[in-house]
């Protein structure tokens, strides 16, 4: 039985995320106090009671994601369930990252917090963009958007699963291969609602205070290999990592392939999603329909895992 643990980025917020684990483990508890002590604001105020407004604005949200998921991942482990691998989508990679013992707690919640602020900073409102784009192939977004770039900057950024892939770039970029895109046939291209340009060339200036921000941190050897994002390959060297987290914030996130590369090259059939929702579980089923995804992100579901996990190693 191979298992990764899996942890899901922006979008997957939602208020009372965490709230039921805070209040039953103690390990969690306190691990949400040294959250808040970290940050200029009570996060586990704003994950209990919102607004969502608030909750989703990305120096919020990054933090408050790395804290669930760390929270689910430290109690897995707590209880006897510990992954071979670990990934995250984008702003995963940290939890992953602070799963695998390459950085702390206190670092990762400081470290994405930063990343949220300088993301949102990089690029004035409204000019940059993104849009998911449904039915297209990959080689076909490519051709559209290294031509589009020619004229205003756009690329793919997320290429979440067969059929699912996200363009991010300038305003005027995204829109003219929207068109372009429409043009060949390909009617579902849906802008997102997002205060950046994310996973572009746009974000290089973010990436360049990511790295000053990041030199503070200590980055240790990973105790599971991670698949990472920009390449899909794994990596356990600390300062590989730390530069891979720079490059990731202007590079397409290989979702798709990364998933690929536990599966058929790792042998990984069981997968725990950590944090809210279910949106890694909803894209493996467009993967692989083979493999095994268990979403937990509050008492109810974790207590269901562990019975899960205790059939499977059965």
């Amino acid at each position: 039985m191979k298992l990764a643990f899996i942890f899901p980025g922006q979008g997957a917020q939602q208020v009372g995320m965490g709230t039921s684990l805070i209040e039953t483990n103690e390990t969690s508890a306190t691990l949400a106090q040294i959250a808040d002590e970290q940050l200029p604001f009570s996060l586990t105020t704003l994950m209990k009671e919102g607004p969502q407004e608030v909750l989703t604005e990305t120096y919020h949200t990054q933090p408050a994601l790395l804290t669930v998921g760390t929270l689910v991942a430290n109690e897995l482990m707590q209880r006897g369930i510990t992954p071979d691998y670990v990934a995250g989508h984008s702003l995963g990679e940290y939890t992953a990252l602070v799963a695998a013992n390459v950085m702390s707690f206190e670092d990762g919640v400081r470290a994405v917090y930063e990343r949220g602020r300088f993301m949102e900073e990089a690029v004035p409102n409204g000019e940059g963009a993104m849009a998911a784009v449904l039915g297209a192939d990959r080689e076909l977004l490519e051709r559209i958007t290294q031509d589009v770039s020619k004229t205003a900057p756009v690329q793919l950024a997320n290429l979440n699963c067969p059929g699912q892939i996200v363009i991010s770039g300038s305003a005027e970029g995204v829109a003219l291969a929207s068109e372009r895109l429409k043009e060949e046939g390909i009617r579902r291209v849906m802008p997102l609602a997002v205060s950046g340009p994310f996973h572009s060339s746009l974000m290089e200036r973010a990436a360049d205070q990511l790295r000053a921000s990041l030199t503070k941190i200590d980055f240790s050897p990973a105790r599971f290999p991670l698949v990472a994002n920009v390449n899909a390959q794994l990596v356990t060297d600390g300062e590989q990592i730390r530069e891979q987290l720079v490059e990731q914030l202007y590079s397409p996130v290989l979702w798709e392939d990364s998933m690929r590369r536990l599966i058929d090259e790792e042998g990984v059939t069981y997968f725990i999603e950590c944090g809210p929702g279910k949106v890694l579980a909803g894209l493996m089923r467009k993967i692989d329909r083979n493999v095994t995804v268990v979403s937990v992100s509050d008492r109810e579901t974790m207590e269901e895992a562990v019975r899960l996990v205790e059939e499977w190693k059965a």
